[in-house]
């Protein structure tokens, strides 16, 4: 397994899950990481990313101010805090790496700018 995602869950909506990915024997410093979801019937869309040359975060309108994608270089992890969570974002979760050498800013928010996935974790969202 290259990424290991973990905390998915069933929640209530308004409320929060916090998902965790990691990285088993490599150093993510300085990855690209993003974090992508997909509901059943649909195509795979852009969640968050995190730029690994700058920090900067970035995240789709759908989640933005809800979601928090942070870093933890030290414990090569990357984590998306779910507040305020909908029925709409029930989904599987996938947490993604851009390896060296690195893409431009604008692929990240594509599924093809990752060459690193983890398995998928449910988050399900119930009304």
């Amino acid at each position: 397994v290259q990424l290991q995602a973990s905390g998915g869950g069933l929640v209530q909506a308004g409320g929060s899950l916090r998902l965790s990915c990691a990285a088993p024997g490599r150093t993510v410093s300085n990855y690209g990481m993003g974090w992508f979801r997909q509901a059943p019937g649909k195509e795979r869309e852009f969640v968050a990313c995190i730029r690994g040359t700058t920090g900067r975060t970035y995240y789709a309108d759908s989640v933005k101010g809800r979601f928090t994608l942070s870093k933890d270089n030290a414990k090569n992890s990357v984590y998306l805090q779910m507040n305020s969570l909908k029925p709409e974002d029930t989904a599987v979760y996938y947490c993604a790496a851009d390896t060296p050498p690195f893409i431009i800013l604008s692929e990240l928010y594509y599924t093809r700018g990752y060459d690193l996935w983890g398995q998928g974790t449910q988050v399900t969202v119930s009304s």
